[in-house]
Formats: structure tokens, sequence, C-alpha cells
């Protein structure tokens, strides 16, 4: 064979080669990607063509498909409406898919592995096929108060079980109804979409994990820690609390809430300065005990971690900061910290619990059609925050708080509530934003909770009597 041809001869060769590699690449390693894609319309039809599986909450369906008459053999619809629309998401012929619709669409729809000898056997017996369950860890009771409370306006509340992880109630608000975006009609589908995604309310915008903000005086909580940490400080240890902080990279001074005086004599307890929110004694301390230690605490409790639950989480940040000035803002949860309210229900949690922050999760089980268990979800330490000694003290100061301090709102006769106020500037010009945490029963937690309310005033008078509200219906 002479030169030209044998180069002909490679050449064929090599685009045989690359054929068979992009063939094996499509349909082998984008299999899953192509199956998934929310614009994959055969896709869509074969999921149509068989009933997709129920999410259920207290062992009611909050989305579930019934059958109809026409192409489309089911109809996707939800019972949980607003309610549970953070959660369930949608599941839609033309606009995708969000929420556990998303990410559980395997189980739900049938194509898990997991349902392989359940579809295997489908075939054989000429059954009609099947999604499985999806069963979350939520508390009905809960989620309904927290979503009441909130009374549409801006927010959010976020309860956990500070011993698993377990979210026991995720209301974002305002929120929205599901059912007209899984109509089989695009048109209809298009219209009821434009209009919740031009809502200045955001509807779609889940804000417990989704939107993050400054948590103002419940980042004290995390400040707190990071000085009880050194072991340079008890809840006892005097500390300045000036009418005023002066800084010297700064020609600003920072004053306490509507200029008030914390202390006459210019000192307090650590704990008195928590109880009462001072920001001054808060702005000193967090200089005093450093940025890095403020941001390493605050990492601890697992900010600036990547989260699913399985829907995906914003990450909360605590910014390196530069200088006395941003770090005592820093310090009160002002500058550039930024939590979502799943955060900060995490740092509630974690002191709760010892020092020991747990793995947030939604789904409590996957079931196949039968009702038959898939698969259970096993708690997952996440961190230790800090040691059992510094969580106990922390418990004493934030019942105090709640007892005789700023978040008195929060008290539930006959039980031990563990809270922190915060009220965090936003937008130069609009009211704060209103932040509540806390745990009960404080010797024996069995629910954290964070609430935010836009713009809704100070945590004390706006977020705690929520917080009161979603712990009782826990606690009940």
């Amino acid at each position: 064979m002479n030169r030209p041809l044998r180069k002909v001869a490679v050449a064929a060769l090599v685009m045989f080669a690359a054929l068979l590699i992009n063939a094996n690449v499509v349909q082998v390693g984008e299999a899953r990607s192509l199956k998934d894609n929310p614009h994959n319309v055969r896709v869509l039809f074969s999921e149509y063509s068989r009933q997709r599986g129920p999410i259920v909450v207290g062992g009611r369906s909050v989305a579930l498909s019934t059958k109809t008459n026409d192409a489309l053999k089911y109809l996707r619809t939800y019972p949980g409406g607003p309610v549970y629309a953070p959660l369930t998401g949608y599941y839609s012929l033309t606009i995708g898919t969000t929420g556990i619709e998303q990410a559980d669409n395997d189980i739900l729809s049938g194509s898990s592995d997991k349902l392989f000898v359940k579809r295997l056997s489908d075939v054989f017996t000429g059954r009609e096929p099947q999604g499985g369950a999806v069963v979350l860890t939520i508390d009905p009771r809960a989620q309904q108060v927290a979503y009441s409370a909130l009374a549409g306006r801006r927010g959010a509340v976020v309860a956990l079980n500070p011993k698993t992880g377990a979210v026991l109630a995720m209301v974002s608000s305002p929120s929205y109804d599901p059912t007209p975006l899984t109509s089989h009609h695009p048109a209809q589908i298009q219209q009821s979409f434009n209009r919740l995604r031009n809502d200045p309310n955001a509807p779609l915008l889940n804000r417990a994990i989704n939107q993050s903000y400054p948590p103002g005086s419940t980042f004290k909580v995390i400040t707190t820690a990071a000085a009880l940490s050194t072991g340079r400080y008890t809840p006892s240890s005097s500390i300045p609390a000036p009418s005023s902080l002066s800084f010297n990279d700064s020609n600003k001074k920072l004053h306490n809430f509507q200029g008030e005086t914390c202390s006459g004599g210019g000192r307090m307890t650590l704990a008195d300065a928590l109880r009462i929110s001072c920001n001054t004694a808060y702005g000193a301390l967090g200089i005093a005990v450093g940025d890095d230690a403020l941001r390493r605490q605050a990492q601890a409790f697992g900010v600036d971690r990547s989260l699913s639950i399985p829907l995906p989480v914003a990450r909360s940040a605590v910014p390196v900061q530069q200088g006395q000035a941003l770090t005592a803002a820093s310090a009160i949860g002002q500058a550039s910290d930024a939590m979502t309210p799943l955060q900060m229900a995490m740092v509630a949690a974690g002191v709760a619990n010892g020092g020991v922050v747990m793995k947030p999760y939604l789904v409590a089980q996957e079931r196949a059609p039968d009702s038959s268990v898939l698969t259970v979800a096993h708690p997952q330490q996440l961190s230790r925050a800090v040691s059992s000694t510094v969580a106990a003290e922390l418990t004493s100061m934030m019942v105090g708080v709640v007892n005789n301090g700023t978040g008195q709102a929060a008290q539930i006769p006959g039980v031990t509530v563990a809270g922190k106020t915060g009220t965090a500037e936003n937008v130069p010009g609009k009211p704060t934003h209103a932040w509540f945490v806390c745990f009960a029963p404080a010797q024996d937690p069995q629910v954290a909770v964070a609430v935010i309310v836009e713009n809704g005033g100070t945590g004390g008078v706006t977020a705690a009597p929520i917080a009161r509200q979603v712990m009782q219906a826990v606690l009940r």
C-alpha cells in the first residue's frame, strides 16, 4: 500500500474510532443527564404513561398522580398546596421539575435502579408500572402552624430535630400552588408560570434554603461560642460595654440599638450582654477574639459548606473582614455575613445537641409501590461546633435571653426555652429583618427553630412569637 492510501486508511480508522467513542459517550456517559433533561419530551411522555409515586407527609399524600382520559395518562396534583410547595416543587410538562419532584425523580417516576426487580416483575405479570413513594421528615402540624403564623409575609421558618438533623418544618412565604404548573395544556402552564415568575414577592423562591440574609444579633450566638471556646471567657466574665465603640481604622462608631446604653458603668458580664443583645459589647468582643476565630467558629457550625438535604442549599458565608470596624460589624451579624434560615437553625440545633451539628435531611424513607421500604434515613454528624461544656454555657445564656431578656415573647408555660433575637439591617431606608433562633426544652431539646420575617422590625416582637408557636406544635 502506497503512502497516500495508508494516510487515507489511517484517517478513516481514526474517524470510525471517534464515532464509536462519541456514541459510547452519548449512550453511556451522558445517559443519565439526557434522561434527566426536563426538555426531553420522549422521557416525559414515557413517564406520564405510568402512575408517578406520591410524596407523603404524616401518612398523607401532598403530591400525587391521578388518571386522566387524555394522551398523557396521569395528571400530577398537589393536595398540600402552598404549604408544601417549596418542598414538593412541581413536575411540569413544559417548564421542568423542581424540589423533591426533581431530587427524587428516579424513585417517584419508577426509573430508579432500586426498583429494577419491580419493573421486571411488571413486565412478566402485565401489571401497570408505578413509581415509588418518598416519605418526608416533616411534622404536618408544625408545618401548617409555621405557614399560618407567617401569614403571607415574606420570610421563612425552619425547624429541626437537633438530635438527628431531621427537618420538622420548612416554610417559605409567600408560597404558590404548584397544581396549575402541572396542567396538560402548555399555554396554561406558561401563563401560570409567567405570573409567578414576575411576582415581585418571588413566591417561587425557597427562602428557607436558597436565600441568605444578614443574621443580625442571632450571630452573637456564634460570637459567644468563639469567645467561650478560647478558654479566656466564661458567662460571668466582665467585658467592655461602652455607649459607643470607636475603631482605629474608621471614623465611624458602632452604637447600640436606638442609641441605648447597655451599662452605666461601661462594663457588663458576657451573659448580660447576650441577654440584652448589647452591640457595643459584642463589637468589642469580636475584635478581641479576632476575625479568624469568628470565621472558624461559623464554619464549625456548617457555614461555607455545600449541603443537599437532598434539595440544594445556598452557601452561608462569613467572609474575611479587614480591620476593626468590619470585624466588629461581623461579630454582630452585619458587614458581609450572610446566612440562610436553615443555617441559623443548624446553629441553634448544634448548641442544643451538646455542641454537635447533625446533617439536616428531609427524606425519611423511600418506598416501593407495594409500600415496602427501599431506604431509611440514618442521622449523620456534620461537625462538632463546640465542646459540651461550651454548649451548656451557651444554653444557660440563651435561657436568660428568653426568661429575662429580649426574647421573652418566646416563653412557653411549663417549658424552658433557649433563644436569641436578631434585628438585621439590610437595604438602607428599609425596615430591619426580624430574626429569632431557639430550641426547647432546654434540658432535653426536641426542636430547634429559626424564623426570619423580611423587613419585619425587631426579632423579639415579630419573629419570637412565630418560633414559640412552632415549638409548641412540635412539643404539643
